[in-house]
């Protein structure tokens, strides 16, 4: 065979190939949900697809034909599958580069690389998060997944890398988002809208107390956060203020926080439930298990490490010992932040630790005066006190509470 015909058959290989996967894919994708002005939403394996009608723009920070565009008809968030859940090159993913490795998702998905642009997640499609708001004629839908039990952190943290010749390591969790908007929403607009669609993100993992992995803070998302907007350029309705003082902004606001929440809750159970837990609100300062009875196995008293485990595990959850803690994690984070002087706080955050015997109830009173060290860290001493009550107060926290709120 000569070089054109050899490229013929290449040409009609992929022909043959994109025509069986488009037939494949419309008969396996899974119709979730579609929008006022005809956006279509499926499911499909590993990905889920989002349809578009004619005249749409989109905004989005994928590798894949993103930033601002006109001409995409389909947005699709895949879950990448690796040999491991550890952190890996970008190097190693089908094609060598996330860009490559883009398109031959859409490809696989039958879709035209050409006018396709794709989000990457190691989170189950199975746990997509779907919500609408609308005010009158406008109405907004996000569509999100979310992991960030692995790399949530905060702007500012320690970077993992530093990237050089196009490569980086590519590290699991991330929180993806699809805002799709019913009105004509100029490109600046966009922006804001991205702005404002981050925030929200944030609020919801700042509300679920979801701690940073690379610090001692608060988490607002995670590291590889990903998003893409949809704007309807022949919509009648014109709106170029995203900001959260507009009606656009609160609707897209309550979509992003509520989907954002429901998709962590899905995929990394992170709920209200799980975060009323002292030990789960102590985890962003290095204090579990081991810490705990590394204090206690000092003390005086039996020791006795899986009953003290246990019993450490059960007062964890009760919910007013868990109020004192967050109480005092505040005054931590208000003294590192430059909010309160350490002396002063640390004086308030000693008179919450002395009430937790009233609050749990225990029936033999801690040695205070032994205990507490005003030379020692907020932190160091609520352990002290905390090891010492489970291990000789012989405390009985409410158990309907604990295991039932």
């Amino acid at each position: 065979m000569n070089g054109k015909t050899d490229e013929k058959d290449r040409v009609a290989s992929r022909v043959y190939k994109s025509n069986r996967m488009e037939k494949d894919r419309e008969t396996t994708k899974d119709l979730l949900w579609q929008t006022s002005g005809g956006e279509l939403i499926f499911r499909h394996e590993r990905s889920i697809i989002v349809e578009l009608p004619p005249g749409r723009k989109t905004l989005t920070t994928s590798w894949l034909n993103g930033g601002y565009r006109e001409d995409i008809r389909y947005i699709y968030n895949h879950q990448v599958m690796h040999g491991s859940d550890v952190d890996h090159e970008v190097s190693s993913l089908e094609g060598g580069s996330i860009s490559a490795y883009a398109a031959i998702i859409a490809e696989e998905l039958g879709l035209e690389p050409l006018t396709s642009t794709g989000l990457m997640t190691a989170a189950n499609m199975k746990n997509v998060a779907i919500t609408t708001h609308s005010f009158r004629n406008l109405e907004v839908t996000a569509v999100i997944t979310g992991g960030i039990e692995v790399n949530g952190g905060r702007p500012g943290d320690p970077a993992s890398y530093y990237q050089e010749n196009g490569q980086f390591t590519m590290i699991p969790g991330t929180i993806n988002t699809i805002l799709i908007i019913n009105a004509n929403v100029p490109h600046y607009a966009m922006v804001n809208a991205v702005t404002t669609a981050s925030e929200a993100k944030a609020v919801a993992v700042q509300e679920l107390m979801a701690p940073s992995q690379y610090s001692n803070g608060i988490a607002t998302g995670s590291g590889t956060d990903m998003i893409a907007v949809v704007s309807d350029n022949s919509s009648s309705i014109y709106l170029d203020d995203a900001g959260k003082h507009s009606k656009l902004g609160e609707l897209i606001g309550k979509c992003v926080t509520e989907a954002t929440k429901k998709a962590l809750a899905q995929q990394s159970d992170l709920t209200p439930y799980s975060q009323c837990n002292m030990l789960v609100r102590l985890e962003r300062f290095g204090i579990d298990e081991n810490r705990y009875w590394k204090e206690a196995s000092s003390m005086t008293g039996e020791n006795r490490k899986s009953r003290f485990i246990d019993e450490l595990k059960t007062i964890s959850k009760d919910p007013a010992l868990v109020s004192i803690t967050t109480s005092v994690l505040h005054i931590v984070d208000e003294i590192s932040w430059g909010l309160l002087p350490e002396t002063a706080g640390k004086r308030a955050a000693f008179s919450l630790i002395k009430g937790i015997p009233e609050i749990l109830p225990v029936e033999n009173y801690p040695p205070f005066n032994k205990l507490l060290n005003e030379k020692e860290s907020i932190l160091d001493n609520w352990v002290y006190v905390t090891a010492w009550i489970i291990k000789n107060g012989q405390c009985a926290p409410d158990k309907k509470f604990s295991d039932n709120n």
